[in-house]
This record gives structure tokens, C-alpha cells and sequence, in this order.
């Protein structure tokens, strides 16, 4: 497996794994209730779906989609205009060092998952899975 900035040849830690989840978990409940002072970011209902973070726990890159995934580039430059606000919201409720520089990128988590549910509905798919 290569190795890249946010995991070691075995994967992520499983500090990396669960600072992840408290940082998903508190970015979700921030803008859930709209705590960040933009509102045209809190018009929007985001999804955060998974948060990688680098080894050393100074980056966070979270995954997020907009509900309906309608306005996801507006979305992206909100959060990322919105970011340090955003830092200091989630560096309130966790209990690290220091506090992660936020990234954010599109959740394509979604539609791959419709593509491969299409590919199944294919007739021809079909019958060599059945086989």
C-alpha cells in the first residue's frame, strides 16, 4: 500500500481513527445547530461523513456533502471561508494539544455508491453475478 501524509503503510492509527470520529462527531453537532456567525453557511445542512486526520494530528481534512448534494462548490467555499471559526468551535469541545487545521473536501462517498448500485441493476451484470 502506498503511503501518504494521513496514513502509514498499515493505515491510520487507531488515535488517528478516533480523533477523527470525536472531530466528525463535534463538526456535525457545530453546524447542525448553526453555531458559526455566517448564515449563509447555516442555510445549508451539511453532512460530515468522515474526518481523516495526519499523523502528528495537526491536519484534520473532513469529508463533507450538502444534504440533496446541491450547492456543494458554494458549500466548500463557506466552510473553508468559515474554517477558522470552525477550528475554534471544535477546539472547544475536544481535549487535544493543539487543534487540527481544518480541510474540507466533497464526501464522494455517496456517488460511487449510486454507481455501483447501477451497475448491478444492468441486466448483463446481473446474470454474471448470478453465475
Amino acid at each position: 500500500m502506498a503511503k501518504n501524509r494521513f496514513q502509514s503503510a498499515d493505515g491510520p492509527s487507531t488515535r488517528q481513527l478516533r480523533v477523527g470520529e470525536l472531530i466528525r462527531r463535534t463538526l456535525a453537532d457545530v453546524l447542525a445547530r448553526g453555531d458559526i456567525h455566517d448564515p449563509d453557511l447555516n442555510r445549508y445542512s451539511i453532512t460530515v461523513g468522515e474526518v481523516r486526520t495526519s499523523p502528528d494530528l495537526k491536519v484534520a481534512t473532513a469529508y463533507v456533502v450538502p444534504l440533496g448534494g446541491k450547492g456543494q462548490d458554494d458549500v466548500l467555499d463557506l466552510l473553508h471561508r468559515n474554517r477558522s471559526e470552525l477550528r475554534r468551535a471544535v477546539a472547544k469541545n475536544l481535549t487535544l494539544k493543539f487543534s487540527p487545521e481544518l480541510r474540507f473536501r466533497l464526501d464522494e462517498t455517496f456517488d460511487r455508491m449510486d454507481d455501483t448500485r447501477r451497475m448491478f441493476d444492468q441486466d448483463n451484470v446481473r446474470r454474471d453475478v448470478e453465475n
